[in-house]
């Protein structure tokens, strides 16, 4: 099993998203690569510079981290600045932050080729996980248990492999 983070925007639709994916083991919101500091969704939501984050722990003989990225490239505006959707904040920022140190070609040769076609310099971050709380309860398969919670991700895309 291998581990990536991904910050996307809203975490709820970034997770329902990639619970749709054979391959895809098991998925979390939290908050990334802030202050060492355990933060709530207030302190989230009040600048605390964490980014709200998805864990995503997959099987790599199923998919590959280059799957992953390429789904995950589908989701965001990668031209956006703290912004995706309606949703503005520094914990709406992208990043993509890895767990080993050998993820980071991969994660480079497909952020490369999405710079490329952006034609432009993109905004998602891409380091090392520095930390990673989960957030609280009610954010864990919130679109799961509130069908109708706002979503930047086109619902269409939440069906894929449906």
């Amino acid at each position: 099993m291998k581990t990536i983070y991904l910050a996307g925007g809203c975490f709820w639709g970034v997770q329902k998203f990639f619970d749709q994916f054979e391959g895809v083991v098991s998925t979390e919101t939290g908050y990334a690569n802030g202050p060492e500091k355990a933060p709530s969704y207030q302190d989230v939501c009040h600048n605390s510079g964490h980014a709200e984050t998805v864990r995503i722990e997959y099987d790599e003989s199923v998919i590959s981290l280059t799957e992953l990225l390429n789904y995950y490239f589908m989701i965001i505006d990668p031209l956006s600045v703290n912004q995706q959707g309606h949703d503005r904040g520094i914990q709406y920022r992208t990043g993509i932050y890895y767990t080993e140190k050998e993820q980071l070609s991969e994660i480079m040769k497909v952020y490369e080729k999405e710079e490329e076609k952006a034609g432009a310099k993109l905004a998602v971050e891409v380091s090392p996980i520095v930390n990673f709380f989960k957030a609280e309860d009610y954010h864990q398969k919130y679109l799961d248990n509130n069908p109708g919670g706002y979503c930047h991700v086109p619902l269409n895309l939440l069906k894929l492999r449906s």
